[in-house]
């Protein structure tokens, strides 16, 4: 098996909305993961861990953890946390999964229920932050600040977990300046992982009102390309990976009618890493006007990054160079990050 193949194996259930004080402006859980709201028990989660074990993907070597995803884990009742973080251990124990993490508000945090996740072997807590910017977050109906966010992720640290941040360039309010600014804050607090999610109007929330009454302006794809390359650049260059850039599809959101407008693509994250890469190998390619072809050898892992969603990277080498690209073969010399450029 593959490297690339051995990534953690993240088994999700979602509590879509489940726990949430709150109904954000951006919000709905239930398009976004194709999961209707529903109650979640411990049956039901026992359910989903025995039809992924026994699923043929499933391989212990990629460390399993069970993630429950899309509500506010700590705002559910302290008898419910623990029944659902209970049925998960005996899979712990016999080691089928090694580790739980769930997903929470800044401002729903404390010492009992901290303990609780502690004793029931949560390992990861990631915290829905979407900007640092107070009046982002207002304009967001988040209901907590910046300040909220700051605490939450050094009470985690002081206990123990490890920190995910979640955020989401291009809310009302919101700027390339704003969010640039959000990113040297979360580099300060030093999280362990970061998701950036564009926000993308989906029919039904609150943006979808403002979208349509001319109060919002969304991104523009490009728009939110260039704001994810820099955020990713600039948190993985202060050793802070980016684990998911852009929403994951579901069968609900790709039905017509479901994105209103917005920054969405299906291959976003993709779109992101191109463009990273495509910066990375700008040095190695000839300048403009001194080849009429070239032929691109790279590492065989970053070929497709070269060649872009539907080869769209090898038309923006085109236009940079002036020279048509002939080919892309692999070389295994060259160096991760590089490209060796034969002229013609």
């Amino acid at each position: 098996m593959s490297e690339r193949d051995l990534r953690p194996l993240i088994i999700p259930i979602f509590i879509s909305h489940t726990g949430c004080p709150h109904r954000c402006i951006f919000c709905d859980q239930e398009k976004i993961t194709s999961q209707p709201v529903r109650p979640i028990d411990s049956d039901y989660v026992k359910e989903v861990l025995n039809r992924a074990i026994h699923s043929k993907k499933f391989d212990t070597r990629r460390n399993p953890e069970v993630a429950f995803y899309g509500g506010t884990f700590t705002g559910l009742p302290i008898d419910r946390m623990k029944r659902l973080l209970r049925s998960v251990g005996p899979y712990i124990r016999n080691r089928v999964v090694r580790s739980i993490r769930v997903s929470t508000r800044p401002d729903f945090l404390d010492e009992e229920r901290l303990q609780i996740m502690k004793a029931c072997q949560v390992e990861t807590v990631e915290l829905g932050v979407q900007s640092m910017d107070d009046h982002v977050l207002s304009m967001a109906r988040r209901g907590h600040d910046a300040g909220d966010v700051t605490r939450a992720v050094e009470i985690l640290k002081r206990n123990g977990f490890k920190v995910g941040i979640q955020l989401m360039p291009g809310l009302p309010g919101d700027s390339v300046g704003k969010f640039r600014t959000t990113i040297e804050k979360v580099i300060s607090l030093g999280p362990d992982m970061v998701r950036l999610y564009p926000a993308v109007v989906i029919e039904g929330t609150g943006l979808a009102r403002m979208y349509k009454e001319g109060n919002y302006r969304p991104l523009t794809l490009e728009e939110a390309i260039d704001l994810c390359v820099d955020g990713t650049v600039r948190l993985e260059t202060n050793g802070i990976p980016v684990i998911r850039i852009g929403l994951m599809s579901s069968p609900s959101l790709v039905e017509t009618g479901r994105v209103v407008s917005g920054p969405w693509h299906p291959a976003f994250g993709f779109l992101v890493r191109s463009a990273i890469h495509h910066k990375a190998i700008e040095p190695d390619l000839p300048v403009p006007g001194t080849s009429a072809q070239i032929r691109i050898f790279a590492p065989e892992r970053e070929i497709p990054l070269i060649r872009g969603y539907k080869n769209r990277g090898i038309k923006v080498i085109e236009a940079k160079t002036g020279a048509e690209v002939v080919g892309i073969a692999v070389d295994g010399t060259v160096s991760n990050g590089r490209v060796r450029i034969e002229k013609k």
